[in-house]
């Protein structure tokens, strides 16, 4: 199946999409600031730089967007028809750093958490919040 979009496009598009203050990530970070938590952004001298770290809780929490991670079992997780297999590489390659990461994590002594991006939609966003913050609390 041929892409929809003539190269220069779809390199455009693909340019537009950021890695950092996406709309799921802004979300969590609004929640936890309004619940009273401060938070460093994508500290650099930890594995994966994660979205939020917690410091004084030695926590850190990593948003996950189900197309870029490979969510499995999610309706956002669909395999490009296109360069299948130059995808499939990309996210088992961004799999396993997710998995070295949240290990090199752990063995430093920091607790993980990972919210996903379909638990941030609007039908589902409350619960998955207060759950998220009632993890953090009781580890």
């Amino acid at each position: 199946m041929a892409d929809v979009h003539s190269k220069k496009v779809r390199s455009f598009n693909m340019s537009r999409i950021g890695s950092k203050d996406t709309k799921p990530e802004l979300l969590v970070r609004k929640f936890f600031f309004t619940n009273g938590y401060r938070y460093r952004l994508h500290h650099k001298k930890l594995p994966g730089k994660p979205d939020l770290v917690f410091a004084r809780h030695k926590k850190v929490i990593f948003v996950n967007g189900c197309f870029w991670h490979g969510h499995q079992n999610c309706k956002y997780f669909v395999i490009p028809k296109t360069r299948t297999e130059w995808w499939l590489n990309k996210i088992n390659r961004t799999r396993q750093k997710d998995a070295e990461s949240t290990m090199l994590l752990q063995v430093m002594g920091w607790k993980v958490f990972t919210i996903w991006e379909c638990a941030l939609k609007p039908d589902k966003r409350e619960g998955s919040l207060n759950k998220l913050l009632l993890d953090f609390k009781s580890s």
